[in-house]
């Protein structure tokens, strides 16, 4: 019997369509990119998206870390449709109109704020072996504005219905004020807000919009990139993840009703989960390097994973195999893709 309900797990962030493409090194230093980071496009790769649909094999596939996650919870939930809500920006184009057809075919509730004065986002995923560097071009995914979608009344009662709340830590760069009227929303009704550090520059360039939000997070994502560049900013004076997320864990927190979690994921090392007063650590499955087509959405389908079991009341130590299943499936595939129907029990 499945569990979920139609609006249960809500979303806001960045659409951006995907730009995947495999490239060479020379690529990757002619823009001055790291073989595994996400940084906002600057001036200096304004060129590069038109030179890696030029000059590479690429695919188009709907992104944004967000609405991946929401994405993948939906599939993994398959019936009902809809338990999964997104809001973001998209413009009134091309890519815009493919956005809003492959949130269609997944499923997902997605109420797009549509504007004409930027183009929709787009995101070129520039894979390297089993690296992946993205630039975000976030463009219309920029101009999502509070009092022209979040707060209007239709649009607030989806919010009102959902039980669980996602958002990557990449919105905290567009609207800080959407995102606290959300998690102001969750900490006052009991209900879990969720969010991830998503990047190392969100925790360096972006530390003060994210401490706005962190009284309010019931469960903290992030990678071991991230978390060390978070306990570097923070002071934390320590290195070992498991310390970093007992001390993440206990920062001030407003719902004294629920009890901070963390959960920090390390590629193919096990994924750590604070419980009370202790930290585990959960192996992730076994994958072969000849089966991984690229890396791109792993993160974001651990969490989408995660996510479909939490909104369906299961344990966290479910939750957390949900998320490695995710993950462990699309890194098998080019983009966040996936089969028809999860094979997950």
């Amino acid at each position: 019997m499945p569990t979920a309900s139609q609006n249960a797990l809500f979303g806001m962030g960045n659409p951006l369509l995907d730009i995947c493409a495999v490239v060479d090194k020379d690529f990757l230093d002619k823009y001055g990119l790291k073989t595994n980071d996400q940084i906002l496009a600057e001036e200096k790769h304004k060129e590069m998206f038109e030179e890696i649909v030029k000059k590479f094999k690429v695919e188009y596939h709907a992104g944004g870390a967000t609405q991946n996650s929401v994405k993948v919870a939906q599939w993994m939930i398959q019936e009902p449709h809809k338990v999964a809500t997104f809001f973001g920006c998209i413009g009134k184009d091309k890519f815009g109109k493919i956005l809003k057809e492959k949130a269609e075919e997944a499923h997902v509730e997605a109420h797009y704020y549509e504007q004409t004065e930027e183009p929709t986002g787009t995101c070129a995923a520039c894979i390297t072996g089993d690296n992946r560097s993205l630039v975000a071009n976030l463009a219309a995914a920029n101009c999502y504005k509070k009092e022209k979608h979040l707060d209007l009344e239709e649009n607030w009662k989806l919010v009102e219905k959902a039980q669980v709340y996602y958002i990557a830590g990449f919105f905290l760069t567009v609207s800080l004020e959407s995102i606290l009227k959300v998690a102001k929303h969750a900490s006052e009704n009991n209900k879990i807000f969720c969010l991830n550090l998503s990047a190392p520059f969100i925790c360096e360039f972006f530390k003060e919009a994210l401490m706005k939000v962190m009284p309010y997070v019931d469960i903290l994502f992030g990678n071991e990139t991230e978390a060390a560049t978070f306990a570097q900013e923070r002071g934390f004076e320590t290195e070992d993840i498991e310390e970093i997320a007992k001390k993440a864990q206990s920062l001030p927190k407003e719902n004294k009703k629920r009890q901070r979690i963390v959960v920090f994921t390390q590629g193919k090392e096990g994924t750590v989960m604070t419980k009370g007063d202790k930290v585990e650590t959960f192996p992730v499955l076994k994958i072969d390097q000849s089966e991984i087509v690229d890396t791109t959405g792993a993160g974001d389908a651990f969490v989408g994973g995660f996510l479909s079991q939490l909104v369906q009341d299961k344990t966290f130590e479910q939750c957390i195999r949900a998320g490695h299943y995710a993950a462990n499936v699309i890194i098998r595939h080019a983009g966040c893709t996936f089969p028809e129907k999860p094979d997950f029990h």
